[in-house]
């Protein structure tokens, strides 16, 4: 079985293509793809608008539209896992979305990522 991180990648690719082509991200999702990925497909699919709304809102100087899509699906990615999984603790969520900005984004988007994900993370009354 794919590691946690890859089932999260592929999640991301997923929402990716969904956003790119207009598609359900439920058929983009690949047929071997674990139980995991594709509850996270479901729940960013499911929780998009409150996802993108604490995204806007913590993206100081950026809507939401201006985010690349690919690093737009990896914030709902994370934000998802940090409100509804509770067997992956939020500094996990986060690192996970950093690393996946580092591979597939451009080089100012890890900061970024960092940046929103600690932001809501705050919020959500953790300490800083």
């Amino acid at each position: 079985m794919a590691r946690r991180s890859e089932q999260r990648r592929a999640a991301v690719v997923a929402l990716y293509q969904s956003d790119v082509t207009g598609r359900p991200a439920g058929e983009l999702v690949e047929r071997g793809a674990s139980a995991f990925t594709r509850e996270l497909v479901e729940g960013v699919e499911t929780g998009r608008d409150a996802l993108d709304e604490s995204i806007a809102k913590h993206a100081s100087g950026w809507t939401l539209d201006r985010i690349a899509p690919l690093e737009r699906n990896i914030l709902r990615v994370a934000v998802h896992e940090m409100r509804h999984r509770s067997d992956v603790p939020y500094e996990v969520a986060i690192d996970e979305a950093v690393e996946a900005a580092k591979e597939l984004c451009s080089a100012d988007a890890p900061g970024f990522v960092n940046g929103v994900l600690g932001a809501i993370h705050r919020e959500n009354g953790a300490p800083a």
